[in-house]
């Protein structure tokens, strides 16, 4: 299956051509639909899942036949399918929707985190332990235990014969100032050995905490970066901030965060030894509190 966003990104980019080749503003092809203005903007910016019946009456308007009236109305189609995580609701959350709607069809996902453990490889005591710290923050708009059953899910999806290639450069300052029990970050540690020695296509990379970083400045925050392997599906980026995540496609943007990430993971712990560093650190946090997890 496509990524529902990325086909409502391309059906987004049909739509403005249509409109501009037909010489008609936002609101006139509003009026022209019995649409209102907002409606149109917010599928020419991706914002919504589309109707069908309304792309269609689209079509129709603009006089849209043949083969290009078959693709838009393809591209409509797979846009509005709904995804396996669209039935968690609010459990799951906004972005984590969209990180699981591009995992599903990427042919490779990239990441680099300075501030979280990545929620794709999440161990179920480490979950917890970020349940709690989260209630320090305020009451939860969530359901913690259908929270922990969707990161679980993306997990396994990732990790389906089909699924993509993934790798992340992870902080370590992350290991060391995530205020978690420390049993629960040797539970954690442990776990995504365990994932990555059982899949050769999932790797991490530890960025050490005095690790030099040459040819530039240092990013201002967590990213994502994405490839796909059907034809037309661009690169994108996804910035990740306080409030909310910004999708990058522009050419451009997508190429200056993927510098980054490669001048990171040049800085960064190659495979092997990230592994042999992360079962240290697990062993000395077992021995804080007297077990082994």
């Amino acid at each position: 299956m496509p990524s529902p966003y990325v086909r409502r990104r391309r059906l987004a980019a049909e739509i403005r051509r249509l409109r501009e080749s037909h010489g008609l503003t936002t609101d006139a092809l509003a009026r022209l639909l019995y649409q209102s203005r907002t409606k149109i903007t917010r599928l020419e910016n991706a914002q919504v899942r589309p109707d069908l019946a309304d792309i269609m009456n689209m079509l129709d308007a603009l006089g849209i036949t043949g083969g290009r009236h078959d693709r838009i109305l393809q591209l409509a189609r797979e846009a509005a399918h709904k995804g396996w995580w669209d039935r968690y609701g609010m459990s799951m959350g906004p972005r984590q929707k969209l990180y699981a709607d591009l995992e599903y069809s990427a042919e490779s996902v990239r990441e680099y985190n300075q501030t979280v453990m990545p929620a794709v490889l999440q161990a179920p005591e480490f979950i917890s332990a970020l349940v709690e710290l989260d209630e320090c923050q305020g009451k939860l708009d969530y359901v913690p235990e259908r929270m922990a059953e969707a990161r679980v899910r993306r997990q396994q999806e990732l990790l389906r014969p089909e699924g993509p290639s993934y790798e992340t450069v992870l902080d370590e300052c992350v290991i060391h100032r995530l205020a978690v029990p420390p049993q629960a970050m040797a539970a954690q540690l442990r776990h995504m050995i365990r994932v990555v020695a059982a899949n050769e296509r999932v790797a991490i990379r530890v960025l050490r905490h005095d690790a030099r970083i040459p040819g530039g400045f240092l990013p201002k925050s967590a990213f994502y970066l994405y490839t796909f392997a059907e034809p037309g599906d661009s690169p994108l980026a996804v910035v990740d901030t306080v409030t909310t995540d910004l999708v990058l496609t522009q050419r451009g943007d997508v190429a200056r965060y993927t510098r980054i990430y490669d001048r990171l993971r040049e800085a960064a712990l190659p495979r092997e030894d990230s592994i042999t560093f992360l079962d240290r650190v697990a062993n000395e946090l077992s021995e804080q509190t007297g077990s082994r997890a």
